[in-house]
C-alpha cells in the first residue's frame, strides 16, 4: 500500500504540469490570421485607434505573398490602390527603383523576407496593435449567435490564449474560424441553378490545385546543390515542363530558362546572388490536395505530399536539366521552402450577398457595384491540372476589371464575425480572380475599416450587428486611404477630382466602361469626354428610383450636355430630393435661385466656366457632387438588385 502512494506522489507533479496555462485578455478587433487580408485588416483596424491583436501561426506576416512563398504578385498594376500601392512603394524604398517586373510573370516581383520586413515595420509602428506569433487556432468563443472572441493553442500544448473581442475578423486561409463559428458556407463548384451563372456546370467538392512554393537561388557556376532524392521521386511527372525536358507530349513553349525565369526577384541592394521564385503551373509543382475540411495535424500531414512533389521538381531540374547550381534559397522561408502552401481555394462562406460572375461582367445591371470596398483587374483563372479525375470544362468569360461588394464580407447568419481572404462570399468562378494577392489585400484593409467602423458603433451604442454599418462611412474611411472603390483606371489618385469621380462612380449616376484586356482588364471614366444627356438622365433616374418624381429628358437622343443644362438637371435633382427629405441647406437652393455657378465652378477646382460649352466628365463629377453630394444619400445596409 505504502508503494501505491509513493508511485501517486511521484507522479502527482507531472499530472499538474500537463495542465496547459490559460491567459485571457481583451481587445477591439482580433484578427485570426496574418494572411495577406488579416495583416492588412490589423493594420487598418490599429490605425483608426481600434485596439487590435493579431494571431499568426507562422513566424512571417503576408500569408500567399511572403510565407507561401508567392511573391510574384498578379494583377493590379494599374490600380494603385490603399495599402497595396503603399506595400509597392516600400518595395520601390527598398530596392531602390520603381521597375520591379525582372520576372515576365508578373510587374511586381519582391523576396519574401523583404515582404515579411515591410508588413512586420508596419505592424511594429502601430500603437494599437499587438501580433501573436506561433499559435494555433482552436476554437471560437460565441454568446448566442454572436463570436465574441477565440481560443489558440502553442505547439506543445503547454499555453491556450482566450482573446475576448468585440469583433472578429476571419483570416485564416481556408475559412477555419467562420466553419467553427456555424456560418453556412461552399467548397468546390457550384451548382448553376444556384449561382445563377451560365458558365458553371455541376455541384461538386473539386477545388483549385494548391502548390507547395519553394524559392531557389543561382549559386554560381560550378556549384553543385542537388539535393537528395525525394522519396517515390517520378522524373516522368515533370516531363514537358519546358523545351528542355524529356517529353511523350507537347512541351510547354518555352526553354529552362525562360521557365526559370518566371519567377525571378530582383536582388536587394549589396547581394550578389540571383533568386527565384518556384510556382510553375506547367508539368510543375502543382498539386491536387483537398484538406479543406480536415483538421490542422491532418493537414499537416497530407501537405507532405505537396512539399515532396515540389522537392521532386527541383530534383528533376537538378539532374535532367542540368541546373545543378540552381537550389534552394538558405536565407528564404524554411531553407528555401515555403512556410504554408499556396491555397488558391477554400470554403466560402455564404454571406449578405453573394457575388458571381455576372454581377463582374454586366456591373450596371445590378446595384452592387454601389457598394464596392476593393478592386481588381485579373481574368478568371482556375488551375485543375493535377486532379486526379475529369473536371468538368468551364468556360472562363473575358471580363473587365470589378470591385467588391462589401456584403460579401458579412456572413448571412452569424454576428461579430467579418471575413476577408479567400474565404468571402463568392461562387467558385468568381473566386478565380478574387484570390490574387493585391485583391485580397485590399479585401483585408476594408474588413479592417469595417471592424474599426463596427467597434466606433458599439462605443457609442450605436448598434449590435455588422450588417447594419453604414456602408458609405466604410467607402469614406477607404477613400481617406486613397483606395478605390471602383477601378476607373484612367483616373489615378493622384487627380485632384480622384475622390469625387470614385464616388460619383458608385453612385452609377456616372459610369465607366468596362474591357477585358489580357491579364490586366481595365474599366475607363473617360474623364475628358462629354456627357450625353439621355444617358445621363437615364442613370439620375435609376439613383432615384426610390422616389415617384423622375427627371425627364426633351430632345435628340445623342444630345450633349452642356454646363447650363448639367445645372438645371442637378436642380431638379435638389427639388425632387429636398421635397422628400429636406436635406439640403437653404443655400444650395439660393444658389439655384441665382443661377450664377460661376463662383462655385472655380471654388472646385474647374476652370473655363462658360456655360453654353459642352460639360466635360470629370467637370460634371465634380460640380454634381461638390453641391449635391449623392453619394451620401446611401447609408444603408448591403444591397442587390435594383
Amino acid at each position: 500500500m505504502k508503494r501505491l502512494v509513493v508511485v501517486f506522489c511521484w507522479w502527482l507533479p507531472a499530472l499538474v504540469n500537463a495542465q496547459p496555462t490559460v491567459k485571457t485578455i481583451e481587445t477591439d478587433v482580433l484578427v485570426i490570421g496574418g494572411s495577406v487580408g488579416g495583416t492588412a485588416a490589423a493594420i487598418q483596424s490599429a490605425r483608426m485607434r481600434a485596439k487590435t491583436i493579431l494571431i499568426e501561426p507562422t513566424t512571417m506576416l503576408g500569408g500567399m505573398l511572403t510565407a507561401a512563398g508567392v511573391s510574384c504578385t498578379d494583377g493590379n498594376d494599374q490600380l494603385p490602390s490603399g495599402m497595396w500601392e503603399e506595400f509597392r512603394q516600400a518595395l520601390y524604398k527598398h530596392y531602390g527603383r520603381k521597375k520591379l517586373n525582372t520576372g515576365w510573370v508578373s510587374n511586381t516581383n519582391f523576396e519574401p523576407k523583404v515582404g515579411d520586413s515591410i508588413f512586420k515595420a508596419w505592424t511594429k509602428s502601430e500603437k494599437n496593435l499587438k501580433v501573436y506569433f506561433r499559435l494555433e487556432f482552436e476554437t471560437v468563443l460565441k454568446e448566442g449567435n454572436k463570436v465574441t472572441g477565440a481560443t489558440f493553442r502553442n505547439s506543445d500544448n503547454t499555453e491556450v490564449l482566450k482573446v475576448k473581442a468585440r469583433v472578429v475578423v476571419d483570416a485564416t486561409e481556408l475559412g477555419d474560424v467562420f466553419a467553427a463559428a456555424g456560418a453556412a458556407y461552399d467548397v468546390g463548384m457550384d451548382d448553376p441553378l444556384v449561382s445563377n451563372e451560365n458558365e458553371a456546370r455541376q455541384k461538386n467538392n473539386i477545388i483549385q490545385d494548391l502548390t507547395w512554393a519553394a524559392i531557389l537561388k543561382d549559386y554560381g557556376a560550378g556549384a553543385d546543390k542537388t539535393i537528395t532524392k525525394p522519396a517515390g521521386y517520378d522524373p516522368k511527372k515533370y516531363y514537358c515542363c519546358n523545351t528542355n525536358a524529356p517529353c511523350t507530349d507537347k512541351p510547354w513553349d518555352g526553354d529552362k530558362i525562360k521557365m526559370l525565369n518566371y519567377g525571378k526577384l530582383p536582388r536587394t541592394p549589396g547581394a550578389t546572388f540571383d533568386k527565384y521564385m518556384l510556382n510553375w503551373p506547367a508539368h510543375g509543382n502543382d498539386t491536387y490536395l483537398n484538406v479543406v475540411e480536415e483538421k490542422t495535424e491532418v493537414r499537416s500531414h497530407k501537405y507532405e505530399v505537396a512539399k515532396n512533389h515540389t522537392l521532386g521538381f527541383i530534383y528533376f531540374m537538378q539532374t535532367e536539366l542540368d541546373m545543378k547550381n540552381i537550389g534552394l534559397a538558405d536565407d528564404e522561408l524554411d531553407g528555401g521552402l515555403a512556410l504554408i502552401p499556396y491555397n488558391r481555394e477554400g470554403r466560402r462562406v455564404k454571406g449578405e450577398v453573394r457575388m458571381n460572375i455576372n454581377h463582374i461582367k454586366n456591373p450596371y445591371d445590378y446595384s452592387l457595384y454601389r457598394t464596392g470596398i476593393s478592386v481588381g483587374d485579373y481574368p478568371v483563372d482556375h488551375h485543375h491540372a493535377q486532379y486526379p479525375g475529369k473536371v468538368p470544362e468551364i468556360e472562363f468569360p473575358h471580363i473587365p476589371s470589378y470591385n467588391i461588394p462589401l456584403g460579401a464580407l458579412i456572413p448571412e447568419t452569424i454576428d461579430g464575425l467579418i471575413v476577408c481572404e479567400k474565404g468571402i462570399s463568392v461562387t467558385n468562378i468568381v473566386n478565380g480572380t478574387t484570390r490574387l494577392q493585391p485583391v485580397v489585400l485590399l479585401t483585408g484593409q476594408a474588413a479592417g475599416v469595417l471592424a474599426a467602423e463596427q467597434v466606433r458603433r458599439l462605443k457609442h451604442k450605436g448598434g449590435k450587428e455588422i450588417r447594419a454599418v453604414s456602408i458609405r462611412a466604410v467607402q469614406q474611411e477607404l477613400l481617406n486611404a486613397k483606395a478605390y472603390l471602383i477601378p476607373f483606371s484612367d483616373v489615378k489618385p493622384d487627380n485632384p477630382h480622384w475622390e469625387v469621380i470614385q464616388k460619383m462612380g458608385v453612385t452609377g449616376i456616372l459610369r465607366g466602361t468596362g474591357k477585358a484586356e489580357g491579364w490586366a482588364n481595365k474599366m475607363f471614366f473617360y474623364p475628358d469626354s462629354t456627357v450625353n444627356a439621355a444617358k445621363l438622365t437615364s442613370n439620375i433616374n435609376d439613383f432615384l428610383s426610390g422616389f415617384k418624381d423622375l427627371i425627364n429628358i426633351t430632345g435628340p437622343e445623342n444630345t450633349l450636355l452642356t454646363i447650363q443644362d448639367a445645372v438645371k438637371l442637378m436642380e431638379r435633382f435638389y427639388f425632387i430630393v429636398n421635397n422628400k427629405y429636406k436635406r439640403y441647406s437653404p443655400i444650395i437652393g439660393e444658389v439655384f435661385g441665382t443661377g450664377d455657378f460661376n463662383k462655385i465652378w472655380g471654388n472646385l477646382g474647374l476652370k473655363d466656366y462658360l456655360p453654353e460649352r459642352h460639360i466635360k466628365k470629370f467637370e460634371l463629377a465634380a460640380i454634381f457632387e461638390g453641391v449635391l453630394n449623392p453619394f451620401d444619400m446611401y447609408v444603408g445596409p448591403p444591397i442587390e438588385k435594383k
